[in-house]
């Protein structure tokens, strides 16, 4: 039932920054306690990589690749969910989606949902990150 709207990519220059914002709509956050919420990435020919996973209790996992560089975030009064990318690298030019998994009882596992991300169950088009030398 989730629709997800991805906004804030385009193009920056290496060692730059970008704030992405996805929109949540089909629930209200504040009054629901079993989901994650996260961001994946994929480059043209490649598989969807996990990025970022933030749960209700904003407990967090990151790839490898981008900790240190990103941080994840959520507003949960306006269903809103973000991503803070610094010191971007050309090595971070892909499309990113944010999606999300709704479980009907008990915690979400950001670590498990890292990991596979087969088990987000709503996702978004997708914005489009380009970074330039």
């Amino acid at each position: 039932e989730a629709a997800l709207v991805e906004s804030g990519g385009g193009s920056v220059q290496a060692g730059g920054t970008l704030r992405l914002s996805c929109v949540i709509s089909g629930y209200f956050l504040p009054g629901y306690s079993s989901y994650c919420l996260g961001w994946v990435r994929q480059a043209p020919g490649s598989e969807r990589e996990g990025v970022a996973i933030i749960a209700h209790d904003d407990t967090t996992t990151y790839a490898d690749s981008v900790k240190g560089r990103f941080s994840i975030s959520q507003d949960s009064a306006k269903n809103t969910l973000y991503l803070q990318m610094s010191n971007l690298k050309q090595e971070d030019d892909w499309m990113y989606y944010c999606a999300a998994r709704f479980l009907e009882e008990g915690p979400c596992d950001s670590e498990d949902v890292l990991e596979k991300i087969a088990l987000f169950n709503a996702w978004g088009q997708g914005t489009q990150v380009t970074v330039a030398s």
